[in-house]
């Protein structure tokens, strides 16, 4: 009772910085801290992004990042609601595992140099008490407990840099760029206050990122992104953020260049040999993770497994594609099974959606644009609420404002 009325006091009355940071400190010293290797020191990083939908950035980002030399222990989250977690991701893969000891975390990240995995009850457990009590007291969306919860995990991480993409929009857990610029200048000053070089992307979350929804087609996208390929607007999203962290690690003279060799690491394969080593370290048989890397799509998605449907909506009607909207996708795609209402429930791997197409387009009516992966249990509500996320015009739409709104620094 005395924890819950002390978050409704902070969620009423706020938090000054020095009190969010003291509140961060203390969450973060609730249990064990990771300790690395003095080697490490300075190139231990990680990225932390508030959710979207189709947002895979996480599975490229990490191996690429290793591939340059960083150590990534990343320590992720499954999905709530209509954003996806990315541990529900990687659990599409056969044989992953993602409980992982911090003492297997420092042989992967010495071996391989990323790990992605869940928060194990060593780490920051105040953070697991105080969030299952800021649900039942209605203060999910105080900025200092926001903040606090985030940076609790990443403090215990012991980071050299953290770069942090905090999305804006209709699908986002913030819908204006102003309310998402304060979470950021939040988490930027606590973060440099804990001693890690902290900056933030205010990232839009109107459509989905990339082309693909659901945990086993993002797993293949992000294949893709790792092999040099893949849509332009996820690849633009993760080397900008590796960009960032190479750059605040000393390993890029700048942000730009950091993209650059964060690319790189894209194209010459390294990132793509890295998610296969990562893979094999946590549980993938040798065998699948090579196939998977190395496979063609067909033999990729046989490997994940595919849907009992596959079925294609036509374009109501010729137009010009203004947007195609992420929230009523995700809501339809979580009632088929993609996603879960409550922590412990199962989600169907082989649920998800395919935009077939983008932006700008222009479509015949009966045109495909978009291919859905289900169990057979879409209906006509879900059908028609998936017609809605489609927007067509009469003509062609103006220029879409840029997906990396602005970037925040200490």
């Amino acid at each position: 009772a005395t924890a819950g009325a002390m978050l409704m006091a902070i969620r009423l009355r706020g938090m000054h910085a020095a009190e969010t940071l003291a509140l961060t400190q203390a969450m973060a010293s609730s249990g064990q801290t990771l300790a690395w290797p003095p080697a490490w020191h300075g190139l231990v990083v990680d990225k932390h992004s508030t959710g979207g939908v189709g947002d895979k950035v996480s599975l490229a980002l990490a191996p690429a990042l290793a591939a340059c030399g960083c150590k990534v222990p990343m320590i992720s989250g499954r999905g709530l609601g209509h954003t996806g977690g990315t541990l529900d991701k990687l659990e599409a893969i056969p044989g992953f595992r993602v409980s992982q000891s911090p003492e297997e975390m420092r042989q992967i990240l010495a071996r391989v140099g990323c790990c992605i995995v869940g928060q194990s009850a060593e780490l920051a457990p105040a953070d697991r008490v105080l969030y299952g009590l800021r649900d039942v007291t209605a203060t999910v969306d105080s900025l200092p407990l926001i903040t606090a919860s985030i940076l609790s995990k990443k403090a215990a991480e012991q980071l050299s840099a953290l770069v942090l993409d905090v999305k804006f929009g209709e699908a986002a857990l913030y819908p204006t760029q102003e309310s998402a610029r304060e979470l950021a200048r939040s988490l930027v000053e606590v973060g440099a206050h804990l001693g890690i070089r902290t900056a933030a992307l205010l990232t839009r979350m109107e459509q989905p990122l990339g082309r693909a929804v659901g945990n086993a087609l993002e797993v293949l996208e992000a294949l893709e992104c790792l092999g040099g390929g893949g849509p332009s607007d996820l690849r633009h999203l993760v080397t900008a953020l590796g960009g960032v962290l190479l750059w605040q690690c000393g390993m890029a003279v700048g942000a730009e260049q950091g993209r650059e060799r964060l690319a790189r690491a894209l194209d010459d394969g390294s990132a793509l040999c890295t998610f296969e080593a990562m893979l094999g370290a946590q549980g993938v048989p040798p065998d699948t993770a090579r196939d998977l890397c190395a496979g063609t799509p067909a033999q990729r998605r046989q490997l994940l497994g595919e849907a009992k449907v596959c079925e294609e909506l036509p374009a109501p009607q010729e137009g010009w594609v203004q947007q195609v909207r992420a929230l009523p996708l995700a809501r339809v795609l979580h009632r088929l099974g993609a996603g879960r209402d409550r922590a412990g429930d199962p989600v169907n791997p082989r649920v998800g959606a395919e935009l077939l197409v983008g932006t700008g387009q222009h479509l015949r009516a009966g045109e495909p644009w978009l291919r859905v992966h289900h169990e057979g249990t879409l209906g006509a509500k879900g059908r028609r609420e998936l017609q809605d996320a489609l927007c067509l015009g009469p003509k062609p739409p103006r220029d879409p404002p840029p997906l990396l709104a602005e970037t925040i620094l200490p």
